[in-house]
């Protein structure tokens, strides 16, 4: 009898020649492009991690940046300079950093209008005030109507390591339990909503928010157990779950009733024929703990606000490293890959 689980639709083909929209999907394109083009042409690895550590000799300083390019720039739960901070301000937390300052440039398309260039700005500075961070430094250019969609923001941040931590994307291992920080596919659905005008915006609202002090009371919990964490942004928790997997050489073994999707945004991606797993998120975070501190770090989650709904989802092991299995609601068992191909243009 065939193994189910050897089964799989065919992808695509690829272009290999030109950019395709899906290259920025967070999904194998994506992978693609930063190991064949961008990584090869700078002499680097893999690119594994959304964070850098950069030993200075007396800290260990965490160094990200980000570009976002929303469309609307002004969605339910959130709008593009929140979103900025916050997405930069989490990819810190993910390597243990305490943010310390921000940068913040914008590109932006003749024709906009001030008043919502004014609106963006004042959300960042809420946004990193309410996160304790200073906006530093930035930049500022303007392109002729039509070369741009409005207004692009970048950042970029500088944090400090918290001594002792070292969550990285290589360090999970079999046996260590898979823990989700709340709801997925809030923030996808949150988007397309607002953007296609679906109905659903007075349910769905994004889970863009930072995650710096949840991952402290994480490592506070647990330490140097904390052995992964993950912001699951473009290309959804399946992309994120399989990009440790084969970065840690471990298979992941999740169970489909543990994942919470909540019930408008399950109907939208029902509606839509969109898989929950692959829909971004802004607001949450999966991690890979140690069996010994996994019950404390997930009591230690559930006392934050940004972590009441933390659950374990599954566990690591040494079978099918690489790949990442769902045990479905039916009882079998389904191979959850990355997001192949683009989903959901433009949501962050």
């Amino acid at each position: 009898m065939t193994d189910p689980t050897a089964l799989s639709c065919p992808a695509p083909a690829a272009e290999t020649e030109r950019v395709l929209l899906g290259h920025g999907s967070g999904g194998r394109l994506m992978a693609e492009l930063l190991h064949d083009v961008i990584a090869a042409e700078l002499g680097a690895d893999r690119v594994t991690e959304d964070a850098a550590v950069v030993d200075t000799g007396t800290a260990e300083v965490v160094t990200s940046t980000d570009s976002f390019v929303v469309t609307p720039r002004f969605f339910p739960g959130g709008d593009i300079g929140s979103l900025a901070v916050h997405g930069t301000v989490n990819d810190l937390a993910m390597r243990g950093a305490r943010p310390v300052a921000l940068t913040l440039a914008y590109i932006i398309e003749e024709g906009l209008p001030l008043d919502e260039l004014r609106a963006v700005t004042a959300s960042a500075a809420r946004a990193a005030g309410l996160v304790g961070v200073p906006i530093v430094t930035g930049d500022t250019k303007v392109v002729p109507r039509g070369a741009a969609d409005g207004l692009y923001v970048t950042t970029a941040g500088i944090g400090v390591r918290r001594l002792g931590a070292a969550p990285s994307a290589a360090r999970g291992r079999p046996g260590d339990i898979v823990l989700l920080s709340g709801p997925i596919a809030l923030h996808g659905t949150a988007i397309l909503s607002a953007r296609e005008s679906l109905g659903f915006e007075a349910e769905i609202a994004s889970d863009s928010r930072p995650l710096h002090a949840l991952v402290t009371a994480m490592l506070d919990a647990g330490g140097p157990d904390v052995h992964t964490l993950r912001d699951p942004t473009r290309g959804g928790l399946a992309s994120a779950l399989n990009e440790l997997a084969e970065t840690s050489s471990v298979g992941v073994d999740i169970a489909e009733d543990a994942v919470p999707v909540p019930r408008p945004a399950a109907a939208a991606c029902e509606l839509l024929g969109l898989d929950p797993l692959h829909v971004a998120n802004e607001g949450c975070l999966v991690a890979f703990v140690a069996p010994a501190a996994a019950d404390a770090v997930l009591r230690a989650m559930r006392a934050r606000p940004e972590g009441t709904e933390a659950r374990a989802i599954g566990t690591l092991t040494d079978e099918h490293p690489g790949r990442v299995h769902m045990r479905t609601l039916l009882g079998g068992v389904r191979v959850v890959d990355m997001l192949v191909g683009e989903q959901l243009p433009r949501i962050c």
